[in-house]
């Protein structure tokens, strides 16, 4: 376990250096208590902060940890309308922190995302002073082209049992290259570069997070 450990530290310090290139910022955390009290620290009080749909912010306590924080939460998981939902879309693209996880994230640090709807995504690329992902680095991959295959094999046939799709690979596991109305593969987005210096932090945690 010691060994693994170290081999996370090790990579994480190699993909941190390649963000910094990117100009996007890198941090590593051995465990999910250390992410959280980083992300608590890259906040001040009163921040407005947002969220894509993540299995990660769950399993790291985010959504209590936040609230009752001083923080203008702008809870996505609260709007029960389509005017409600248009609203905190409207919130999100102003607010000051976006949080989200990445499907893949390469040695070279590049961020491979697929989303259904894009309204993750459209936040990561434009809108919100900072994003900031939060992955564990079960999720590192050598290239894109494996990050792709990573999230088609992986983490979208997971997502679609999850959220109760009918597609091909929430009944086989295996992705049918569908154009199912439910299909959750509609919008690739490959993050090589963020030209506002900073704006992207990718907190990298040494344990097994997400889909």
């Amino acid at each position: 376990m010691i060994n693994k450990t170290k081999a996370y530290e090790n990579a994480a310090n190699t993909i941190i250096a390649n963000l910094k290139k990117r100009q996007m910022e890198g941090y590593y955390c051995a465990t999910k208590e250390e992410a959280m009290d980083k992300i608590l620290s890259l906040m001040p009080e009163g921040s407005s902060i947002g969220w894509g749909g993540s299995m990660t912010l769950g399993q790291l306590g985010f959504y209590d940890a936040v609230k009752g924080k001083g923080y203008d939460v702008i809870d996505r998981y609260a709007a029960k309308t389509v005017e409600e939902q248009k609203d905190v879309n409207a919130r999100l693209v102003n607010s000051d922190f976006f949080f989200m996880s990445t499907n893949a994230i390469t040695v070279d640090g590049q961020l491979v995302n697929i989303d259904g709807r894009g309204s993750r995504l459209a936040f990561l690329c434009y809108g919100p002073e900072n994003v900031i992902v939060v992955t564990g680095m079960n999720k590192v991959v050598e290239d894109v082209d494996s990050g792709i295959k990573r999230i088609h094999t992986i983490a979208a046939p997971a997502n679609t049992v999850r959220l109760s799709r009918k597609t091909p690979c929430a009944t086989t596991g295996h992705c049918g290259n569908c154009m199912s109305p439910d299909c959750i593969c509609s919008q690739t987005v490959i993050t090589r570069f963020s030209t506002v210096p900073g704006r992207i932090k990718v907190i990298l945690v040494g344990e097994e997070l997400g889909y």
